[in-house]
């Protein structure tokens, strides 16, 4: 099976967790694109009944065109479960994302929720994570300034651009500076630098925050329970 395959494969399997009356947090990707898709068949076909809140615009206006009821997250009491993607997953379970610029929104909904899935095929699982560069949103006043604190603490970062070759905006008109680290040995640690730094709103360190992993590999689906 080729990459797409395997997406496509644990998109439409974490669907089978979504019960009837069940607040779900969607998130954002090219794996998560299976998974709305699947959970947009069943809404259909089987008249299953839940609530989504999503976690970018991109993911709202797929799940609208399938006619997913939607909700703001701060319009919903509780989230039973969120499924999303990830850059990368650690032997430990910690995880990097925003590869697709979403991290702030994701990590909110994921936070508010009683149950976190990730969907990933089996390029995602590491012994340690660094590899995939570490996005951090931040607000753009003042982003060179921040930009030039990483570079002298050594992180090695790079403003994201979009495909024009301008600075890429996030859905909150924030910009990424992905940090390309090779390999990251005490993510707490850094995770704890980087959100006390001015101007800095979320970073794509995902920390003791997932339940449930559904990796797709070339012999099958295996799920993992972290906790």
């Amino acid at each position: 099976m080729n990459q797409n395959e395997l997406k496509s494969l644990v998109g439409k399997k974490s669907v089978e967790w979504i019960k009837d009356g069940m607040t779900v947090g969607l998130g954002t990707g090219s794996t998560v694109y299976y998974m709305v898709e699947e959970l947009g068949r069943r809404v259909k076909d089987e008249n299953l009944k839940i609530t989504g809140v999503t976690t970018s615009i991109r993911t709202a206006n797929q799940a609208k065109s399938l006619g997913i009821p939607l909700k703001s997250v701060d319009t919903v009491d509780h989230i039973d479960v969120t499924i999303d993607g990830a850059d990368e997953i650690s032997s430990d379970f910690q995880g990097i994302k925003g590869g697709g610029a979403a991290l702030l929104y994701e990590k909110i909904v994921a936070t508010n929720s009683d149950k976190v899935m990730w969907i990933v095929d089996e390029s995602k699982m590491v012994d340690k994570l660094g590899r995939f560069p570490l996005p951090v949103e931040v607000i753009p006043y003042g982003s060179q300034k921040i930009f030039e604190r990483f570079e002298k603490k050594g992180l090695n970062p790079a403003f994201r651009k979009d495909d024009k070759g301008g600075l890429l905006l996030t859905d909150s008109d924030n910009y990424i500076i992905d940090l390309h680290l090779g390999q990251i040995d005490n993510p707490h640690e850094l995770a704890e630098y980087l959100i006390h730094q001015v101007g800095v709103v979320e970073h794509g360190l995902f920390l003791d925050m997932v339940d449930t992993v559904i990796v797709g590999r070339q012999n099958g689906l295996e799920v993992l329970e972290a906790k």
